[in-house]
C-alpha cells in the first residue's frame, strides 16, 4: 500500500513539476524572445558573433561547474546537508580556478579570432562562473525536493530584469556590452531570488568521504557533458575561425530559433524526469514505463513544432529580424529538423542516469564523438550551411546510438522505441509538407504566415483525431481536467 501511495505521489509531483517548469520556461522564453527581436534590430550581426564565440567557452566551463556533482546530489537517495554544503564549496573553488584560467588565456583566444575586444568580454563574462557555482547547488536542492514552482518566480524575475538592462544599454549605444549585461544579469537575479525563497543555504560542513562518493558518480557525467558541450560548440568554434563573425551570427541565429522550441520541452522533461525516474531506479518496469510514456508524449508535442517551424522559417526570420538576417533562413530550417531526435536521445540518457549508470553515459560519448568529428571535418571545408546538414545527420546517428543501453538495462527494445517515435514524426511531416507549400502563395507575408500556422494546427489536430492517436486524447483529457478543476475552484 505504501509503495502504491509513493508511486502515486511521485507521479503527481512529476506532472505538477512538468507544468511548473514548462510555465517557467515558456514565460521566460516569451520575454527573452521579445528582447531578442528588439536587440537583433538594434545591434549588428557582428555583435552577436562576438558573444557567440564567448558563449562557447562559457558553456564549456559551466559544464564543469554545474554538471555531474549537482546531478549526483539529485540521484543520491539519502543526500543531506553535509552533501550539499560539500558540493557547494567544491563548486566555488572550481569556479575560481576556471575564472583564473579564463582571465589569463583571454588574450590568446582574442588573437586566435583576430578580435582584441574578446579579451575584455571573456574576462567580464567569466564572472558567470561564480554565479553558476551557487545556482547549480540551489537547483539540485529544488529538483531533489521537486518544488519546481520556486524556479518559476526566480527565472521570470531574472529574465524580465535582464531584458530591461539589455534593451536600455542597446538603446544607449553600448553594442556588444548590452548582450553581455543581459547574459550576466539573468542568472544573478535568478540566484538571488532562490537564495531568498529556498530554505537551503550552505553550512560550515565538509566531508571528504561524501565528496569521494558523489565524485565517483558525478565525474563520469561531468566528463560526458563536457564532451557533449565541447563537440556541440565545435561547429561554432570552427565556423568562427574559418569564416566570418557574420557567418557565425547567421548560424547562431538560425540555431537559436528552433532551440527556443526544443529547450522548453526537452529541458523541462530533463529537469522533472530525472528526479522522478531516480525514485524508480530499483524498479525496472516502472522506469521503463515512465521512459516510454515520456518518449511518446515528448515526440508527439516536439515533432510538429520543429517540422512546422522548418516550414515557416523564412517568414519567421524576415518578420522578426528583418532582411539583414535573411541569410539565417536556411540554417533555421535545417537545424529545426536536426533537433527532432533530441527528445528521444535526452529521455534515453535521463533513464540511464536514473538507473545509476553514469559510466554508460560516458561510454556513449566515446562512441558518438569520433563520428561527430568525422562529420564536422567533412562539412567545415564546404560551407557554414553544410555544417547544418551535418548536424541533421549526426542528430539521427546519435539518437540511434542512445537507443541501445536501455535495450539491456530496461528491456526497451529498439523496435519499441522506433514505433513509439516514427508515427509521430510521419504525422508531423504530413502536416509540414502542405504548410510549406501554402507559404508559396502570392500573399502578404503576415497573412501567409498566419494561414500557415492556422493550417498546421488544424491539419495536425484533425489527423490526430482521425487516426485516433492516443497522445492526442491523453492531452485533451488532461486539459479538460485542468479546466474542470479551475471551474470547480472558482465556484467554491
Amino acid at each position: 500500500m505504501t509503495e502504491i501511495e509513493s508511486s502515486s505521489d511521485i507521479k503527481q509531483k512529476t506532472v505538477s513539476g512538468f507544468f511548473w517548469r514548462l510555465g517557467e520556461r515558456l514565460s521566460a522564453q516569451v520575454v527573452t524572445f521579445a528582447v531578442t527581436v528588439v536587440l537583433a534590430r538594434l545591434l549588428m550581426p557582428e555583435d552577436y558573433g562576438i558573444v557567440a564565440i564567448v558563449n562557447v567557452f562559457i558553456a564549456i566551463a559551466d559544464v564543469l561547474i554545474t554538471g555531474g556533482l549537482s546531478t549526483a546530489l539529485i540521484q543520491k537517495k539519502d543526500a543531506d546537508e553535509t552533501d550539499f554544503s560539500t558540493i557547494f564549496y567544491v563548486s566555488v573553488l572550481l569556479s575560481a580556478f576556471l575564472y583564473a584560467l579564463m582571465f589569463f588565456t583571454a588574450p590568446v583566444i582574442a588573437r586566435l579570432y583576430k578580435n582584441a575586444l574578446l579579451t575584455t568580454v571573456l574576462r567580464v563574462m567569466g564572472i558567470k562562473f561564480f554565479i553558476s557555482a551557487v545556482n547549480s547547488v540551489q537547483q539540485a536542492y529544488v529538483a531533489r525536493k521537486m518544488i519546481f514552482r520556486k524556479f518559476f518566480f526566480a527565472t521570470l524575475l531574472g529574465t524580465v530584469v535582464s531584458a530591461v538592462v539589455g534593451i536600455v544599454l542597446a538603446l544607449k549605444g553600448f553594442g556588444v556590452w548590452a548582450l553581455v549585461a543581459q547574459l550576466l544579469t539573468n542568472p544573478f537575479i535568478d540566484t538571488i531570488v532562490l537564495f531568498i525563497t529556498v530554505r537551503w543555504h550552505p553550512r560550515f560542513l565538509f566531508s571528504v568521504e561524501r565528496l569521494k562518493s558523489l565524485f565517483g558518480y558525478g565525474w563520469k557525467l561531468s566528463l560526458a557533458s563536457l564532451a557533449g558541450t565541447f563537440f556541440d560548440k565545435l561547429r561554432q568554434l570552427l565556423i568562427g575561425t574559418r569564416y566570418s563573425a557574420s557567418d557565425l551570427a547567421f548560424y547562431n541565429r538560425g540555431e537559436s530559433l528552433p532551440y527556443l522550441v526544443t529547450t522548453n520541452i526537452t529541458a523541462t522533461l530533463e529537469s522533472v524526469l530525472f528526479p522522478a525516474m531516480s525514485k524508480f531506479q530499483n524498479d525496472r518496469e516502472k522506469l521503463k514505463g515512465a521512459m516510454r510514456h515520456s518518449i511518446r508524449g515528448g515526440s508527439y508535442v516536439l515533432s510538429p513544432l520543429l517540422v512546422g517551424f522548418a516550414a515557416v522559417s523564412d517568414k519567421v526570420v524576415l518578420i522578426l529580424y528583418g532582411e539583414k538576417w535573411e541569410n539565417a533562413v536556411p540554417f533555421a530550417a535545417l537545424l529545426s529538423l536536426s533537433m527532432i531526435p533530441s527528445i528521444v536521445s535526452s529521455i534515453n540518457i535521463q533513464a540511464i542516469k536514473a538507473a545509476g549508470r553514469s559510466d554508460t553515459v560516458l561510454m556513449l560519448e566515446f562512441i558518438k564523438k569520433p563520428l561527430f568529428v568525422l562529420i564536422v571535418l567533412a562539412c567545415i571545408f564546404i560551407s557554414p550551411l553544410a555544417m547544418s546538414w551535418g548536424a541533421l545527420v549526426y542528430g539521427i546517428v546519435s539518437c540511434a546510438i542512445n537507443f541501445f543501453p536501455n535495450i539491456r538495462l530496461l528491456g526497451y527494445s529498439a523496435w519499441e522505441q522506433c514505433t513509439d517515435v516514427f508515427g509521430n514524426i510521419l504525422l508531423s511531416l504530413a502536416m509540414g509538407v502542405p504548410v510549406y507549400f501554402i507559404g508559396k502563395l502570392p500573399l502578404n507575408i503576415f497573412l501567409t504566415f498566419a494561414v500557415q500556422v492556422i493550417s498546421g494546427v488544424l491539419i495536425y489536430v484533425l489527423l490526430s483525431a482521425l487516426l485516433r492517436v492516443p497522445n492526442f486524447y491523453e492531452i485533451k483529457a488532461m486539459l479538460w481536467n485542468m479546466i474542470s478543476a479551475k471551474k470547480r475552484g472558482a465556484e467554491q
